[in-house]
């Protein structure tokens, strides 16, 4: 595929959008890792940001997050969006960016889908057909 053709498709992130998604994450893993975020709902649980998806115009991060183990990623996901407001200042002041992004939480499924599709190509009918 052309490079050309890779910057008008709005559907591929551009490189600009993912150095800054990659700096978002790493300030907020900073952020976790120091235990900067005071609430309940962290105590006890390591939570990890897989990954970041910025805006085009950079104004809003969609935040991946997944607690280890899976278990309770709704209360994190909430404790998240609580705490939202800490987090953009704090994100505002680590990177040198000309606004702080508004940021939004989302729980990381790409871990249960990849099991789906491990077990689905491990199932027996695909066995069968890739045997061929």
């Amino acid at each position: 595929m052309k490079r050309s053709a890779n910057r008008h498709d709005p559907h591929v992130p551009g490189q600009r959008q993912l150095r800054v998604g990659e700096l978002v994450r790493h300030a907020l893993a900073e952020i976790l890792q120091r235990g900067d975020i005071h609430a309940p709902a962290f105590e006890g649980v390591v939570v990890t940001v897989p990954e970041v998806r910025m805006t085009p115009d950079l104004k809003l991060a969609t935040v991946f997050v997944m607690p280890l183990g899976g278990k309770g990623g709704d209360t994190i996901v909430a404790a998240f969006e609580r705490n939202k407001r800490f987090l953009r200042g704090e994100i505002g002041n680590r990177l040198a960016l000309r606004y702080a992004p508004d940021l939004a939480f989302r729980l990381d499924t790409s871990f249960e889908e990849a099991d789906r599709i491990d077990a689905l190509l491990r199932s027996p009918d695909v066995k069968k057909d890739l045997s061929r």
